[in-house]
């Protein structure tokens, strides 16, 4: 009996399965999801929308934070206004309006707990760096303590690279080669600059879209040089931006230090750092770091649209350079400011 009454509920679910199958056009789509070097078109119906696509990539990569995740449209259809969708604004947008697109997604790994004990390494192993530090200061010859204590104290202290994100013993190697840059090292000594930590900034994190177009923040500076975040990293993870360009959003951030706003005393000594950091870099290339060479943005990856310096900040604030909307290259309103 239990054969003859469940057979014909399962054989009913399966027709009802192969019909809305047929009857529902398919809906194509690209996915492209550079940690994983995932690039294949995916089918959907007609009736699912962008949440549903999101909940199949969660089953497919369940390692990643797909509730934060962003999809940049790499060739938008005329009905659509904006060039980026996330979970939290688009759930219900019909997939049908996204057939034969392609979406590039980015998404963070679901490392908050390993990112927590990271931190409080980096924190402990900087006492102990500083405390080594003392420790060989005391037992220098007067001669050498001057330049000693300048070259401990006019400097990045700590340097972090986000482990989530492939190849970070790369980006770490990135801002290793900006503490030891000439000009930067000049810098840092001639203005008495000290930097708590310079680290990585997640690109996924500093993105956002309008009908414009993708902003791309490439700078951060937070409590007058309490932290610099600098992005070095192209939008598909596989690339590093071009170094003298970053080294340059370095100098900005620098001159955060001492100004908040973007007035006139800000722009001279932000010109005056860039001056001096070319004039002290003996080097004057700018491509390699040890083995290898970082990758410049690739066409299609919109990086390379007009650069806006940031709006500035208040105390606990952050202060930002951002890549403008549209391709304009200047300074003037609609800066980007975060909190």
């Amino acid at each position: 009996m239990e054969t003859t009454d469940t057979q014909p509920h399962i054989d009913q679910h399966a027709n009802e399965l192969e019909s809305s199958s047929t009857d529902s056009p398919a809906v194509e789509i690209t996915i492209k999801f550079p940690p994983e070097q995932h690039n294949q078109t995916w089918a959907f119906e007609s009736q699912d929308t962008f949440a549903h696509l999101v909940q199949a990539l969660g089953l497919e990569f369940p390692e990643y934070d797909w509730a934060k995740s962003k999809a940049l449209l790499e060739k938008r259809p005329p009905t659509l206004k904006k060039g980026m969708l996330t979970p939290s604004t688009d759930p219900d947008l019909p997939l049908s309006t996204l057939h034969t697109t392609t979406l590039r997604f980015l998404a963070p790994k679901s490392t908050t707990l390993d990112s927590l004990k990271t931190a409080a390494t980096e924190a402990a192993t900087l006492q102990a760096r500083r405390a080594l530090a003392r420790s060989r200061l005391a037992r220098l010859p007067p001669s050498q303590k001057k330049t000693a204590l300048s070259d401990a104290t006019f400097t990045f202290h700590t340097l972090s690279a986000l482990p989530h994100l492939p190849n970070s013993q790369r980006s770490l190697s990135f801002l290793q080669r900006l503490k030891e840059d000439p000009g930067i090292v000049h810098v840092m000594k001639k203005h008495e600059y000290s930097v708590g930590l310079l680290t990585e900034m997640d690109p996924i994190a500093n993105t956002s879209a309008s009908e414009g177009g993708v902003t791309r923040i490439l700078g951060l500076n937070r409590n007058k040089g309490e932290v610099i975040e600098l992005r070095l990293r192209t939008d598909r993870y596989d690339g590093w931006r071009d170094y003298r360009g970053v080294r340059k959003t370095l100098c900005h951030e620098l001159a955060h230090n001492v100004y908040g706003e973007h007035d006139g005393d800000f722009w001279r000594l932000c010109r005056q750092i860039e001056r001096e950091v070319e004039g002290a870099d003996w080097r004057k290339s700018g491509r390699t770091v040890g083995e290898g060479e970082f990758a410049p943005a690739r066409d299609g990856e919109g990086e390379g649209e007009g650069e806006m310096m940031d709006h500035g900040g208040g105390r606990g604030g952050r202060m930002c350079l951002v890549v403008a909307v549209g391709g304009r290259t200047g300074v003037g309103g609609g800066w980007l400011l975060g909190r």
